[in-house]
């Protein structure tokens, strides 16, 4: 690693303090974040000298243009070592990490990817003005060739893999098909190849393009299908369109457009960069063992499932193929992870705790019955806990209060985790001797509170008054 630090003494003057190795997915390339007292810079070690010097290429040609593009700063002579500007370590992907759990984005959320789809065309046709494609790493367009490594890939590394048998050559005489659908369009612009959330990085408010190395002359269909179709992005069929719609307009601005025919075009490479990605997971899963590959497959299939629904025709076998495939029993069993709903109950003591109908057996059961009870007045007889009376009487005593606030401590944790882990379901139950004042005050101020502070679906039912209310799923 002394080559690094090489560079970053000689590109800053200044003493080195801190190295610290940074996360690279997928990739074989190791990232560090090099840093002095003034300065942060990262830190690039490649195995390939011909792939680096594609990404330093492309991204001084990138930078030139005014293109979002880290600069690069110094190379080694060899090529194996580069420094490159400090963009931070805010994801897209993780920018918009709400969103993707629950499905419902919020504005800021949606403005930065309407952001990112505007500023693609850029990269795309700007990025390809006077540009040499011939350093392109490890070929300098899109073709048929490269098509067919994919969708062999795909057929080796995940389709073989579940053990389906199929009629290879047919599948082959398909891929074929395929390919010549996908070459019908030719453009001479720049294709990323893995645009993805993954690969945009937020400073200051505004999204930066990263890990371009694969880049080639090809057609602008690939990174739109790449970034609207990435498998774990959870994008509602409203919200695609909407970020489509974004890109076209930018892409207008650019070059002629025809939509009806971008969108007919389009349908081809979602299928094929879905084919591709699923290869990708089951070489990266089933063959490197790495669980966050294994993890996305469902995502992948879902999609895969929709796209097959769509119209789309011209290889009849490869559909059916796939078709079978999506409906084998290892992918029947395995679902897209739902968003968490939190379901709260008040109810009686007397009458016994609520079934958990979601099957999970988990979650928490509070008993009000040791705060002071309105119930024991005769005023309050014929009053719950959602009445004002009722309400004033509990506030004014306290004693409820302080009983919350221990509960929202306790479920607020366990909501947080079972978002982050995926978990569905959650049930909380106040209990109380009748279920009618201090569980029905509860239930409801439990239910307004998670409602307020993380957005999840909570349905709220009040049993023995016989009431529901659901408070819908939202992005805060």
């Amino acid at each position: 690693m002394n080559e690094l630090e090489n560079l970053f003494r000689k590109f800053t003057g200044e003493k080195l303090l801190s190295k610290e190795e940074l996360s690279a997915s997928g990739s074989n390339r190791r990232y560090f974040r090099i840093e002095s007292k003034k300065t942060s810079i990262i830190g690039v070690e490649g195995t390939s000298a011909e792939e680096n010097k594609a990404f330093i290429t492309m991204s001084k040609h990138f930078y030139s243009k005014g293109l979002p593009v880290p600069q690069v700063l110094a190379q080694t002579d060899d090529g194996l070592f580069y420094i490159q500007e400090d963009l931070g370590d805010t994801l897209l992907f993780d920018y918009v990490a709400e969103g993707r759990k629950t499905g419902v984005f919020c504005e800021p959320e949606k403005e930065m990817l309407r952001k990112t789809m505007r500023l693609l065309p850029a990269v795309q046709v700007k990025g390809a003005e006077n540009f040499d494609f011939s350093v392109c790493y490890p070929q300098p367009e899109f073709n048929e060739r490269s098509i067919l490594w994919d969708l062999n890939y795909f057929k080796y590394c995940f389709l073989k893999s579940t053990g389906l048998e199929f009629q290879e050559n047919r599948l082959e005489d398909d891929f074929k098909k395929l390919s010549d659908i996908l070459l019908r369009s030719h453009t001479n612009t720049f294709m990323y190849r893995d645009f993805q959330s993954r690969n945009v990085m937020i400073k200051d408010e505004s999204p930066y393009f990263i890990d371009f190395q694969g880049g080639r002359c090809g057609p602008l269909y690939y990174d739109v299908a790449s970034f609207l179709w990435q498998a774990k992005a959870n994008y509602s069929e409203e919200l695609r369109s909407e970020l489509l719609q974004e890109y076209l307009n930018a892409l207008k601005l650019l070059v002629p457009v025809n939509e009806d025919d971008f969108r007919e075009q389009l349908k081809h490479y979602v299928l094929f960069r879905t084919l591709q990605v699923l290869g990708a997971y089951g070489f990266r899963g089933y063959f490197e063992k790495k669980p966050h590959f294994l993890q996305s497959i469902p995502f992948a299939l879902y999609n895969l499932r929709i796209i097959l629904h769509n119209d789309i025709a011209g290889y009849p076998y490869l559909l059916d193929v796939l078709r079978i495939m999506t409906e084998l029993r290892q992918f029947r069993e395995v679902s897209v992870l739902k968003p968490l709903m939190v379901k709260i109950y008040s109810f009686s003591f007397k009458k016994g705790i609520p079934h958990d109908d979601s099957g999970n057996g988990g979650g928490f059961v509070f008993d009000c019955r040791a705060v002071n009870n309105p119930g024991k007045y005769e005023r309050y007889a014929h009053f719950n806990g959602l009445d004002e009376s009722v309400i004033q009487f509990l506030e004014e005593d306290g004693e409820i209060l302080a009983f919350l606030d221990n509960a929202y401590h306790l479920v607020d944790a366990s909501v947080k985790r079972y978002k982050d882990r995926g978990f569905t379901n959650l049930m909380v139950g106040f209990g109380c001797t009748g279920g009618q004042h201090r569980s029905v005050y509860s239930a409801q101020k439990m239910a307004e509170h998670i409602s307020e502070k993380f957005g999840v679906e909570v349905q709220l039912i009040h049993r023995e008054q016989n009431k529901e209310q659901i408070f819908a799923s939202k992005a805060i």
